[in-house]
């Protein structure tokens, strides 16, 4: 049927984009959890200067992941980086890149997010930059 290549395209489109490389429980430590697929990661990543950045989770649960993002804000945040209440995404986050999805693509990859399986993982808060760390993280050191 039509619904079910849609989301078999957003499925290939969420793998081709990597979307599991951060928002997958154990991505940072090379043991992706499989079974709470893009579920969020609780190692974050700081940028020096910005803060510290959990990547979210991806999964339609309704407290802790996109489950009260409709596609539209979906599709908005994947294409802009900014999220329904404003706040822009890490800087990491390839955006920009993701700009050039066809209007088909970012909907198919927006309605394959909100068929999946809803997984209750809160992620650790971004730490702002110079305020302590609440949750381990990686970090890129700047040569002297």
């Amino acid at each position: 049927t039509q619904a079910q290549d849609r989301l078999a395209r957003g499925k290939y489109l969420a793998a081709i984009m990597d979307c599991g490389g951060c928002h997958m429980p154990g991505a940072f430590t090379g043991k992706p959890d499989t079974t709470r697929m893009l579920a969020g990661e609780s190692i974050g990543f700081e940028i020096p200067g910005l803060g510290i950045f959990y990547p979210p989770n991806l999964t339609p649960d309704r407290e802790t992941g996109l489950g009260k993002w409709s596609e539209a804000e979906i599709v908005k945040a994947v294409r802009t980086g900014v999220r329904p209440d404003g706040r822009e995404l890490a800087p990491a986050m390839p955006w920009r890149a993701y700009a050039a999805l066809s209007d088909s693509d970012a909907r198919a990859l927006a309605a394959y997010l909100k068929s999946l399986k809803p997984v209750s993982n809160k992620v650790p808060e971004l730490v702002g930059a110079g305020q302590p760390a609440k949750a381990p993280y990686m970090t890129v050191v700047v040569p002297k």
